[in-house]
């Protein structure tokens, strides 16, 4: 210890550092008085302070050493510390001169750190719009945005809006240069909006059809030298040739195009070929354009070219030729993954994920569409060559199979061979068709439903309904979610009119496939056929919102709003009908037979005359405007149709009497005497055209009155007879009904028509429905003639119509033992002529005797 020697207190560099300066003092801050007062006011004016004032900031307040002693500190170097006061002036106090204080002593000085009494910034300075280069730089952002919206406009259709805007970005990068060349700075042009603005609108131009201002635009930038790989656009002048069938030129072009573009651009020079081969095959220059497609195959093979060089073989009849080309078709690359990759394999979800999101995306659907359009080149292509390769079809369709199973499109083979039946099919080779589809029986389940579909339907148009059973069930074995099979299974059941098991079978298939519109046109005609109207307009309603223009559709939505009682709305469905087919007699018809119920006989009348122009042969039709002539007095007019249905009836005996009775109701006495013999010839026993006779030979004194009264006696005899034993036999077999046991009830059946239109893996019915018949006879007779006869549209026609029996009717006579030679007109009583000659003479008037003057009165 005697060698520790302690530094005097004076001499101490280190002392000091563990005082404090009570300006930090926190807990003497309530006793400070100028800072309670600075608390208080609302400016934070504080008192002038002095060194003598203790416990201020700056006036020199004495520090506690460490020895408790209040002195004033001082720095290392003997330096006085910062707002200390020495001599009477306080040093200044420049460590806080950037927070806001100041070493200043001023009474009434302000406390603002952050300098806000100053005011407001002072704004920015305004650019200076008016200079050149400004006016320049503000054109090009509005032209290069002009070229955008064109552009975009371009993109969503809007090629007249889009062509407007390329012309202003025309007329705007034309100022843009005028304005640089006015201000002296041309070498600043900006060639790349240049040429932007000028390709931009050629564009449009073509985009428009305005080829010749096109071509001109296309033009500039070709010929302008400053323009970097402008020959290049040639190709579009060459498209622009194409377009307008100048075929020499666009060859010219493109030939041009293609010397300008290096080779380093190998897809880009393929297509140019691709597009000569083209227009080589449009020139009819089929070994030209072979030249082009078959370069193309070395270089770069793609389906679409090889595809072509199949076509232009096929034009020169080149045999082998055609062979070696399909099979560079069926081995070009497609650059397709595997299909495993869309598969999930494993367990891991993240993994799983990834291939949920891919198995849709863009480039799955890319690849799919790519693949249908290989399919699609190759079957077109294999149906073309296949009667043209070998001596007969079924060889060379047969070679198009093998070269197919060999190739990457194996799963092609039997969708080709399912052709081939179809095309024996379209051949009329109905048994070669079903030897071929027989073979896919032992197939995989996909080919063999296909194939059983197609033998269930052929077996269908055959009536052979139990072989298209066992066919449909067949396909739906081997495929339950082929709705094509599901409709021709529901037919089957259809024809055997189970209609309720027919509308699951379609309703099944309609849930397999909801666009499915054979199965809901069926599921429509089995509501139909069960009565149940509202649900089948429902279907047909939905069937119209797809088949927007299906006649039959809408026919068959018209003949529903008729069983429901709405003829307003049937006649309007027919209205479409009509403006869809206007050449349907049928159609037309129907709205006749509906305005004519309506009571609307004028519009009846233009319906009926206008199916009667467009189909002549329907007696309906015939025997409708016949009746109509005839109610409104124009017998003569009406001879003509009645003379129509002779032509097509002519067993029919009542078709002559009303044309007889045409001629006798017009004046025509010796035509109608004329006409009744030629019918008394043909039909020898036919009593009314015999009491015809005997009554006009009467009133016209002919000699030949008794040879058909003794004619017309004698047939009436033998009908009696013919009556008489038709009696007693229903009366012998009565009693032996009696006698005998009842006997069950036959049920009789109808056969549903076939369908009318159909495809080969489903069938679709357009079916007719049977109506009712709609128009009457003519006649009604006025006796008992022991036949069921005229319908209520002859009553509604004219009530003194009356209907002729046939020739092979039995008929009654008033009285078998004396002659009855009265008739009755079938045409009904003739309107009474007023009876001019009987009128009673008038006495004249004594004014007659008068003597007339000059003036023409009487004197």
């Amino acid at each position: 210890m005697e060698n520790v020697h302690l530094a005097v207190e004076e001499d101490d560099l280190y002392s000091g550092y563990n005082d404090y300066n009570p300006t930090f003092d926190s807990e003497e801050l309530e006793n400070d008085v100028g800072f309670q007062q600075a608390v208080r006011t609302s400016h934070g004016r504080r008192p002038p302070m002095t060194a003598k004032f203790p416990g201020t900031a700056i006036g020199g307040r004495p520090l506690v050493s460490s020895f408790g002693s209040r002195i004033p500190m001082a720095s290392s170097m003997g330096r006085p510390m910062t707002g200390a006061v020495q001599d009477g002036a306080a040093r200044p106090m420049t460590a806080v001169r950037a927070a806001g204080y100041s070493s200043s002593l001023t009474r009434g000085s302000t406390f603002d750190p952050l300098g806000q009494s100053k005011g407001p910034a002072p704004p920015l300075e305004a650019k200076n719009e008016d200079t050149a280069e400004e006016k320049i730089k503000i054109l090009e952002k509005k032209v290069n945005d002009l070229i955008e919206e064109s552009c975009m406009a371009q993109s969503i259709g809007a090629i007249q809006l889009a062509l407007e805007k390329a012309k202003e970005a025309g007329r705007k990068e034309r100022a843009l240069i005028r304005q640089r060349e006015q201000s002296g700075n041309t070498e600043h042009i900006n060639l790349d909006l240049t040429y932007s603005v000028l390709l931009n609108l050629a564009n449009q131009y073509a985009n428009n059809e305005m080829y010749l201002e096109a071509l001109n635009s296309y033009q500039v930038i070709v010929k302008n030298k400053m323009f970097s790989n402008a020959g290049r656009l040639k190709v579009n002048m060459a498209n622009i040739y194409f377009k307008q069938k100048n075929y020499p030129k666009a060859i010219k072009f493109y030939r041009m195009a293609l010397d300008q573009i290096s080779n380093a651009h190998k897809e880009l020079r393929i297509k140019i070929m691709q597009n000569i081969g083209v227009v080589f095959v449009r020139l009819g220059q089929y070994s030209d354009a072979i030249t082009s497609f078959e370069h193309i195959m070395i270089e770069s093979p793609n389906i679409k070219t090889g595809f072509n060089l199949i076509l232009c073989y096929y034009a020169i009849g080149d045999r082998e030729r055609m062979k070696k080309a399909f099979q560079k078709l069926i081995s070009v690359p497609l650059g397709i993954d595997d299909e495993d990759k869309y598969l999930s394999t494993s367990d891991d979800p993240s993994s799983n994920m990834v291939t949920e999101a891919i198995k849709n995306d863009r480039l799955h659907q890319m690849e799919r569409d790519l693949k249908v359009l290989a399919e699609k080149y190759i079957m077109t292509a294999a149906k073309l060559i296949a009667p043209a390769i070998e001596t007969s079809f079924a060889s060379g369709f047969d070679w198009c199979v093998d070269m197919v199973k060999s190739s990457q499109y194996v799963e092609l083979a039997n969708d080709l061979e399912i052709n081939k039946a179809i095309t024996y099919l379209r051949q009329k080779d109905f048994n070669q068709a079903v030897e071929t589809l027989k073979t896919f029986e032992k197939k995989d389940s996909r080919v063999k439903s296909a194939a059983a579909t197609n033998l269930s339907f052929l077996h269908f148009l055959e009536k052979d309904y139990d072989q298209a059973d066992r066919y449909a069930d067949l396909a739906m074995n081997a495929d339950r979610y082929n709705p094509a099979a599901l409709i021709n299974k529901g037919n089957t059941v259809f024809v055997k009119k189970d209609y309720e098991k027919a509308a699951e079978f379609y309703k099944e298939a309609l849930r397999n496939d909801s666009s499915c519109t054979e199965a809901l046109y069926n599921l429509g005609l089995s509501y139909k056929r069960l009565n149940r109207l509202e649900e089948g307009l429902d279907c047909f309603q939905k069937l119209h919102a797809i088949l927007r223009n299906s006649a039959q559709v809408m026919y068959q939505l018209a003949h529903l709003y008729e069983q429901l009682g709405d003829p307003q709305q049937a006649i309007e469905w027919l209205m479409q009908v009509i403006s869809v087919t206007p050449t349907d007699p049928h159609v037309l018809a129907k709205l006749g037979k509906l305005h004519d119920d309506e009571g609307d006989k004028s519009q009846a009348f233009q319906y009926y005359s206008e199916s009667f122009r467009y189909f002549p042969s329907n007696i309906d039709v015939i025997e409708w405007l016949g009746a109509y002539y005839i109610e409104t007095q124009f017998c003569e007019k009406a001879i003509q149709y009645f003379e129509r249905a002779t032509l097509i009836q002519p067993t029919q005996v009542k078709w002559q009497l009303i044309v007889a009775s045409c001629y006798r109701r017009s004046g025509n006495y010796q035509k109608a005497l004329e006409t009744y013999k030629e019918i008394h010839r043909r039909f020898p026993e036919n009593v009314e055209c015999l009491r015809f006779l005997v009554r006009l030979s009467t009133d016209m004194g002919l000699k030949e009155v008794q040879e058909y009264a003794t004619k017309l006696k004698k047939v009436e005899k033998m009908k009696e007879l013919r009556e008489q034993r038709v009696k007693s036999g229903r009366e012998n077999s009565a009693r032996g009904r009696r006698e005998g046991s009842t006997g069950s009830a036959a049920i009789s059946t109808s056969v549903l028509t076939s369908p009318k239109k159909s495809n080969i893996t489903g069938t679709i019915h357009y079916e007719s429905q049977p109506e009712p018949k709609q128009f009457s006879p003519l006649l009604d007779s006025e006796r008992d003639s022991g036949r069921s006869s005229s319908s209520s549209k002859g009553e509604r026609l004219s009530t003194k119509m009356r209907s002729l029996p046939g020739s092979n009717e039995p008929y009654e006579t008033s009285s078998p033992k004396e002659l009855d030679a009265s008739y009755a007109d079938p045409l009904g009583p003739q309107m009474e002529r007023p009876k001019t000659g009987a009128k009673k003479l008038v006495d004249e008037d004594d004014f007659a005797d008068e003597d007339l003057g000059d003036d023409l009165l009487p004197e």
